[in-house]
């Protein structure tokens, strides 16, 4: 086995530690990965097994500090976001220095997934991207019912900044994303203003 594959199974092994499931019994983390690297090989069909290895690590043991172990308050939510990238990043390179990965390589990824460079390191906001499309994707839905308290302007809001985070060719690929009809509402309308008219509109799914 070579070092890539070894390292990609030492961090799948580490996201079926996770003790959240899926609806059908998957490690919800594992599933997570899956869909960061799917979302991440449509933005670039040639990524190297290096960048595919990196966002297997976008989440890499996030269950372990779960957002309770913090106060409440945005200062405290920050601080706790701030922390996971360190420690999911330095989690990164551990295993990809036990796989076998030369320790360049394993320090490269541990920027990208410490969200270093966002905007400038073209790798760092590949991963962010795919974030982005993950979340659009398969969480906004249980984000809305989590946060039924939100006012509607709140979660306008987020999905504005959630937009500005993505470079054009992931926003255009959001742009195919199948939404219910009340959260394709709400995207439409945080895209007004955001691009020329007429402004392309977010698919909805059949009521």
């Amino acid at each position: 086995m070579d070092a890539y594959a070894h390292a990609r199974q030492l961090i799948d092994q580490a996201h079926s530690a996770d003790p959240a499931r899926t609806g059908d019994g998957h490690p919800a983390e594992l599933v997570y990965a899956d869909n960061m690297e799917r979302w991440l090989l449509r933005l670039a069909p040639g990524a190297p097994p290096l960048l595919r290895l990196g966002a297997r690590c976008q989440h890499l043991e996030r269950w372990s500090v779960p957002r309770s172990s913090y106060p409440e308050g945005r200062a405290a939510y920050l601080s706790w976001r701030k922390s996971l990238y360190k420690k999911q990043a330095d989690r990164a390179r551990e295993l990809l220095l036990e796989a076998g990965v030369a320790a360049a390589e394993a320090d490269e990824v541990a920027v990208w997934v410490s969200k270093t460079g966002l905007k400038v390191n073209a790798s760092t906001q590949a991963l962010e991207d795919a974030a982005c499309l993950v979340f659009l994707e398969k969480e906004i839905n249980a984000f809305a019912t989590q946060h039924a308290d939100y006012p509607r302007e709140k979660f306008v809001d987020i999905i504005r900044k959630t937009w500005r985070k993505m470079t054009p060719a992931a926003q255009a690929l959001a742009l195919t994303i199948n939404l219910s009809p009340e959260i394709g509402a709400l995207v439409n309308e945080a895209l007004a203003g955001q691009a020329p008219d007429p402004k392309p509109q977010i698919p909805r799914q059949s009521p």
